[in-house]
C-alpha cells in the first residue's frame, strides 16, 4: 500500500459484517433513510515509543482491531446533525456555513468530531460544508490511551472529504488530522492519527515525522501482544498533566540549546537539538547529565537562564492551561525522551534482524520503558504500576503502559502458548476482586492483531 494514495474505498457485502449492518438499522431507524458511505478509523497500542512524538521521535505502533465507524448521507441543508449508538453520548446540530466554534472547556465527545469537520474545511478553504447526518458507533474503550479520541478525530476528518467530495492522500489526512484536533487544546505529536491513517493489517509500524513516513516492522510470531485497560480513565483534553510534559521537554530544548550555543528560540523539540549538533543519542543522554540538575527548576531560574522574563516566559513558553504551573523537572523529562528514543530503534532494530532471543529483548526494552515512563516522566498511576506488575507475573516477557498514561492500559508481550493462561491470572488478579473493574474486564481485556487503516466502506 502506498503512503500517498488515498484512503481505500471498499465495496462489502452487510450481510457478512454485524457491525455494519447494526449501524445501518440504528441509521435507518433515526433518519429514515440509507447512508450513502460508511468510514472507519481505528484506534491503536503503542508497542514502545512514549511521549516522544512531540518532542520530534519516532514511534512504534499498530492499529487495533477496534474502531470508530461513522455511517453517513449527504443532503443540502447545510446542517450537520451528529448522533451517537451510545445513548450517553447526546444529539448534536451544528451548521456548515458558519465557523465552526470548538468548546476546550470540558470537551464532549462531539467536539472531537468538529475537530476533523474544521480540519477538512481550512484545508480546502470550503465557505460551507455539504450537508450531512452522521451516525457514530465506537468499540475503543473511551479516555483508555488507546487513542478513541484522535480515531474520532480521523473519522470526522475522512467523513468530511467524502461528504465535500474532496480528495487527500492518508499522508495528508494524517498531517491535516494531527493539527486540528489542537483545536481541543492537546499538544500531541501526530501518532494517533498517522497510524490510524497508515497502518496495514498484520504488521506494526515505525512511524517517523517530518516528512512523515511509516515503515513496517515484522513482530516475531512467537508472541502476541495484550491489552488490559487498569480501569482508571485519563482524558488528555480536560487534564493539564500532558501539556506540562509538552512545555517542560519545550523549556529542556531551550536550555540545552543555550548552552551549546545554537539558536535556541528556534528550537522547540528535542530531536531538534539533536539534529543541529549531530550528536547520537548517547551523546544527548550525558550532554543532558552534564547540563541540566535533576531538583525541578523554579520559573525565575529557567529566565534567568534563558535572559527572559517572566512576561516572555508565560507567552513563550507555557500554554493556555500550564499557566499555573511553578517547578519543571527538565532533566527527568529530556531523559526519558533521549532514553525513549533510543529504545524504539532498538526495537525496531530486533524486529528486522529476529535473533533466536528476539522475544526476550523485546519484553526487557519494554520493561525499562515502563521504568522510564513511571520513574522519570511521572506519566503512571498506581493502578498501572499494579497491572503491569501483575502482568509480569502472569507470564507476560515485558509490560508497559502505553497511551498517555495516568490511566488507561498496560500492552503486554506474551509468548503464544501462554495467553490463556495469562489473561486467566490477569483476570483472577485483577478484575475479579473489584466489582468496578469485573463489570468492565469484557472490553477491558484483550488480545490485539496487528489492524488495518481508516476505510470508506459502500455497500454492495
Amino acid at each position: 500500500v502506498k503512503m500517498d494514495s488515498n484512503p481505500p474505498h471498499l465495496k462489502t457485502n452487510f450481510a457478512d459484517n454485524d457491525r455494519l449492518q447494526m449501524l445501518k438499522n440504528a441509521f435507518e431507524k433515526k433518519y429514515g433513510k440509507s447512508p450513502k458511505f460508511y468510514a472507519h478509523a481505528p484506534g491503536r497500542v503503542n508497542l514502545i515509543g512514549e511521549h516522544v512524538d512531540y518532542c520530534g521521535y519516532s514511534v512504534l505502533p499498530m492499529a487495533i482491531e477496534q474502531s470508530i465507524l461513522a455511517a453517513v448521507s449527504v443532503n443540502d441543508s447545510e446542517t450537520i446533525e451528529l448522533a451517537n449508538t451510545n445513548p450517553q453520548y447526546k444529539d448534536f446540530r451544528v451548521s456548515g456555513t458558519e465557523e465552526i466554534d470548538i468548546g476546550k472547556d470540558n470537551p464532549q465527545w462531539h467536539n472531537y468530531f468538529l475537530c476533523g469537520v474544521k480540519g477538512i474545511q481550512e484545508n480546502f478553504s470550503l465557505p460551507s460544508l455539504v450537508g450531512m447526518q452522521c451516525v457514530v458507533d465506537g468499540t475503543i474503550p473511551a479516555s483508555s490511551g488507546l487513542s478513541s479520541s484522535s480515531a474520532l478525530v480521523c473519522c470526522a476528518g475522512l467523513v468530511t472529504m467524502e461528504a465535500n467530495e474532496k480528495s487527500l492522500s492518508k499522508v495528508a489526512l494524517a498531517e491535516i488530522c494531527a493539527k486540528c484536533e489542537r483545536y481541543i487544546g492537546t499538544e500531541g505529536g501526530g501518532m494517533d492519527q498517522s497510524i490510524s491513517f497508515l497502518a496495514e493489517k498484520g504488521t506494526a509500524k515505525l512511524i517517523e515525522f517530518n516528512p512523515l513516513r511509516a515503515t513496517d516492522v515484522q513482530l516475531p510470531s512467537g508472541a502476541v501482544f495484550v491489552i488490559s485497560n487498569c480501569c482508571v480513565e485519563m482524558n488528555k483534553a480536560a487534564s493539564s498533566h500532558f501539556n506540562i510534559r509538552v512545555v517542560e521537554c519545550r523549556i529542556a530544548t531551550k536550555m540545552l540549546a543555550k548552552v551549546k550555543g545554537l539558536e535556541w528560540k528556534r528550537l522547540v523539540k528535542l530531536a531538534q537539538v539533536q539534529t543541529e549538533l549531530g550528536a547520537s543519542l548517547e551523546e544527548m543522554l550525558s550532554l543532558v547529565e552534564e547540563v541540566l540538575h535533576s531538583d525541578a527548576y523554579s520559573r525565575a531560574e529557567i529566565c534567568q537562564a534563558l535572559g527572559i522574563t517572566p512576561e516572555q516566559f508565560s507567552t513563550d513558553l507555557l500554554s493556555s492551561n500550564t499557566q499555573h504551573v511553578t517547578h519543571f523537572k527538565l532533566y527527568q523529562r529530556a531523559r526519558h525522551v533521549y532514553g525513549e528514543a533510543s529504545r524504539v530503534l532498538c526495537f525496531k532494530s530486533v524486529c528486522d534482524s529476529q535473533p533466536a532471543d528476539s522475544i526476550p529483548l523485546l519484553g526487557d526494552l519494554m520493561k525499562e520503558s515502563h521504568a522510564s515512563c513511571r520513574d522519570l516522566y511521572e506519566c503512571s498511576c498506581p493502578e498501572l504500576d499494579q497491572l503491569v506488575d501483575i502482568c509480569s507475573k502472569a507470564g507476560a516477557v515485558g509490560s508497559r503502559l502505553t497511551g498517555a498514561g495516568w490511566g488507561g492500559c498496560a500492552v503486554s508481550m506474551v509468548p503464544s502458548d501462554k495467553v490463556e493462561s495469562f489473561i486467566r491470572t490477569v483476570r483472577e488478579t485483577f478484575y475479579a476482586p473489584e466489582p468496578r473493574r469485573a463489570a468492565m474486564e469484557k472490553q477491558s481485556l484483550f488480545v490485539s492483531k496487528p489492524g488495518g487503516g481508516a476505510t470508506i466502506f459502500i455497500e454492495e
